[in-house]
C-alpha cells in the first residue's frame, strides 16, 4: 500500500461453468459495484465448447469465439479481467483438480467476495440446471471453505508463493432460497447489453430477454439479481 490512508478496493470473484453464465447470474451486481470501487474478476471453467448444434461448426473456433465474447462482455460492465480453466464443456464433474484449481484463482486475486452457482439446484428458472452448474458450484464452495485457507491442502499451490486466504462472503445465484437483493434497475440495460456479447448463443434474442425482465422483475416495478448470501462467519 502506498500510504497509510490509501484503502485496497474490494475484490470479488466470479466462478462460473461457461461463457455468460457470469452475465445471466451476476452482470448487474459486477457493474453496479464496479461503480462503487469493487473489483470483479471472472474464472471460466469450461471452454464453451459444447455450445452449438451446428454440424458445421468447428470446435477450435467455437472456443475462441466463445472467449471473445466473455471478455467483451465483461468489458462492459467494468470487469478487470477473465481467466479461462478449459474444462471440457459438458463434462465437468466434481474433483481434487477442479477444487485446487479454483483454489489457486482465490489465493491469486485474494477476493473478499466470491459468486458463483447454486450447486444444490437441480430446477431453477423453469429448467433443469446443468450439471457442469452443479459441479462447478459444489467445487467452488469446498474451494472456499476450507480448501483456500488450509495451508497443507495443496501444496503445490504454496510452492508457486500462493499462500492460504479467508473469503467473508459467498453469493450463490439460481437458489430456490434467496436471502440477499440487488435493486439492478439503473444497469438492467447494461446486463442486457452484455448478454447480447454473447452471439454465438442467442438464437431469438427479444424472447430471451422478455424471459429474462419477467424473471428480475419485482413487485415494486424495479429488476432485482437474487442470491444466497452466505456469510463467513469463522
Amino acid at each position: 500500500m502506498a500510504g497509510s490512508d490509501e484503502q485496497v478496493p474490494k475484490r470479488a470473484l466470479v466462478v462460473a461453468a461457461h461463457p455468460d453464465d457470469a452475465e445471466f447470474g451476476c452482470a448487474g451486481t459486477a457493474a453496479l459495484w464496479s461503480r462503487d470501487g469493487w473489483e470483479f474478476y471472472y474464472l471460466v471453467c469450461t471452454d464453451g465448447s459444447k455450445g452449438s448444434n451446428d454440424p458445421e461448426t468447428l470446435t477450435d473456433r467455437l472456443i475462441a469465439t466463445r472467449r471473445q465474447e466473455q471478455r467483451e462482455a465483461a468489458r462492459l460492465l467494468g470487469v478487470k479481467e477473465v481467466f479461462f480453466l478449459d474444462y471440457v464443456d459438458g463434462e465437468v464433474t466434481y474433483s481434487r483438480e477442479l477444487v485446487r484449481d479454483i483454489v489457486r484463482y482465490i489465493r491469486l486475486i485474494r477476493p473478499d467476495a466470491v459468486f458463483t452457482h447454486e450447486p444444490g439446484q437441480i430446477i431453477a428458472n423453469r429448467a433443469i440446471n446443468h450439471p457442469d452448474h452443479r459441479a462447478v458450484g459444489e467445487a467452488t464452495l469446498d474451494a472456499v471453505y476450507p480448501m483456500a485457507r488450509t495451508r497443507p491442502a495443496y501444496p503445490e499451490l504454496v510452492a508457486e508463493g500462493l499462500e492460504p486466504h479467508r473469503v467473508s462472503d459467498v453469493y450463490l445465484w439460481s437458489s430456490g432460497d434467496p436471502n440477499f437483493s440487488v435493486d439492478i434497475t439503473d444497469v438492467l440495460e447494461l446486463k442486457v447489453q452484455a448478454l447480447l456479447c454473447h452471439r454465438s448463443q442467442i438464437r431469438e434474442p427479444e424472447r430471451l430477454l422478455e424471459n429474462l425482465r419477467q424473471r428480475l422483475r419485482g413487485e415494486d416495478g424495479r429488476y432485482h439479481e437474487r442470491f444466497r448470501h452466505i456469510q463467513l462467519a469463522f
